[in-house]
């Protein structure tokens, strides 16, 4: 029996916390003459009225959560936070559809990056601030921040940790789950801060800085910029940001043992040798295609490969370079990435370089087994036996991750866009990426696709984010069969 108590409760919660962080954007607005003011005050108010109300409905501070309510109030969560970051700019002077205020505030929660807007620039302050301000949110997840202040509700928080990061590893800095959602967020504000101050070291303005510092390290790739980083031809800055996106991208176990100086449980971690030694041998091909085939002078192939490169990989979607441009061999190269993802545990999205590792890896010891059928041939990450059960869970995402990007491709199809466009946005939302190809490259915005194509695009994103399982399961009759 799912008690609906608990649900109303957490919800309640995350939308006054998301109402709270739309006030705050509203001190930028003296930097434009207070344009749009009210209606970021007023979506603001509106959204922790409404989660106020939530919050108290039967309010019981014994409540606990079980499987089927953490499931429920993850999905439940996102949709309403989806809704509500949408109010920003659907009461805005920019005078956008519901369609499209969704998509932009769906893109931002979910980190992909995808813009309606054709001119970012002309945009109130308050605006561009929420924008990076709602990646930021969705970044690390802000179920994993209330899973922090959770003894407030009295409600235990396991099971919100593993609906909101179903990947396939179970590391954990520290076993109480609270006590590791509050390192997550130290390490991720810290992260944030020093960024920020970097970049205007480096030159930027404090507003371009602390913008790109909070879209950076949630991987989502909303500038303060038409040209996003191009605007920023500074070397420093670029390689600044190139460096933060690789961070990033890594497991912030990986980081939390680095930061303590254990260098060897950071090198010990399988995911993140591939993803370093992958990322490097692809930034020298790139780079030397473009030296030799372009005729790109050397440093700056190498820094618009690498940033290229580490962009989508991280799915954060920043661009300084047109790859569309670079021939279709590398743009198939760029396409495949849209496919890759990062780490788990990690900011990023996508499918994740622990599946592909792990596919990999059984696909190779396939071979052996079937030399050596009586043998008990097991496969390993981190020279530990990787359970049974994982596998499968990592062949049955990677085929329904296909199938659903196979899926969205038709539909958007159906609806009018043409194949390249429809592999590109089905690719590029499905993995919270941002830029993708055909008329949804990196130059190009998603403003004039249909609504009905916009509509799919959200929840693809909303999917993307989730890592599948976790809204898949709500359309499952097993979920909603009483015990």
């Amino acid at each position: 029996m799912i008690n609906i108590q608990p649900i109303s409760n957490v919800i309640g919660v995350l939308l006054i916390i998301v109402g709270l962080l739309m006030l705050a954007c509203l001190p930028f607005g003296t930097l434009d003459d207070y344009r749009d003011f009210n209606s970021v005050l007023y979506s603001g108010l509106i959204t922790i009225l409404f989660g106020a109300m939530s919050w108290i409905y039967k309010f019981k501070s014994s409540a606990n959560v079980n499987k089927r309510e953490g499931y429920l109030i993850v999905a439940l969560g996102w949709i309403f936070m989806m809704f509500f970051s949408s109010l920003p700019y659907f009461l805005s002077s920019t005078e956008i559809s519901f369609a499209n205020a969704l998509f932009e505030s769906t893109s931002g929660l979910t980190t992909t990056g995808a813009s309606i807007f054709s001119d970012i620039e002309s945009l109130p302050k308050t605006l561009l601030v929420w924008r990076s301000l709602s990646q930021w949110i969705g970044g690390m997840g802000i179920i994993v921040l209330t899973v922090a202040i959770f003894p407030m509700l009295g409600i235990g928080g396991i099971e919100l940790f593993v609906a909101e990061a179903p990947g396939p590893t179970s590391d954990k800095i520290h076993p109480r789950i609270r006590e590791t959602a509050k390192r997550l967020w130290l390490i991720y504000v810290g992260l944030t801060f020093t960024l920020f101050i970097l970049l205007m070291v480096f030159g930027m303005t404090g507003f371009d800085a602390i913008n790109h510092a909070l879209t950076t390290m949630a991987t989502g790739g909303f500038s303060t910029k038409n040209a996003s980083i191009a605007a920023f031809p500074s070397a420093a800055i670029q390689y600044t940001i190139i460096l933060f996106m690789f961070i990033a991208g890594t497991n912030y176990t990986v980081i939390y043992f680095g930061l303590k100086g254990k260098l060897k449980s950071v090198w010990g971690s399988e995911e993140f040798r591939v993803y370093l030694i992958f990322v490097l041998l692809l930034i020298f091909v790139v780079g030397m295609i473009l030296v030799f085939k372009h005729g790109i002078t050397p440093e700056i192939a190498f820094r618009d490969s690498a940033f290229q490169i580490i962009s989508l990989i991280t799915t954060t979607g920043y661009i300084t370079a047109d790859y569309t441009q670079w021939g279709v061999g590398l743009t198939a190269i760029m396409f495949i990435l849209l496919f890759i993802g990062a780490n788990a545990g990690s900011t990023a999205g996508g499918i994740k370089i622990i599946r592909h590792l792990v596919l990999f890896k059984n696909a190779i010891l396939e071979f052996k087994r079937l030399l050596h059928p009586r043998a008990l041939i097991r496969t390993k990450i981190n020279k530990k036996l990787v359970d049974g059960k994982i596998i499968t869970h990592v062949l049955v995402f990677l085929l329904l991750y296909l199938l659903i990007f196979l899926f969205g491709t038709i539909v958007i199809c159906g609806l009018g866009a043409d194949f390249d466009t429809a592999m590109g946005a089905s690719a590029t939302a499905l993995g919270n990426v941002g830029p993708g190809i055909g008329g949804v490259g990196p130059v190009d915005n998603f403003g004039w696709l249909s609504d009905p194509i916009k509509y799919v695009l959200v929840f693809l994103m909303l999917l993307g984010r989730l890592e599948l399982f976790t809204i898949l399961i709500l359309f499952t009759p097993y979920f909603w069969k009483k015990n």
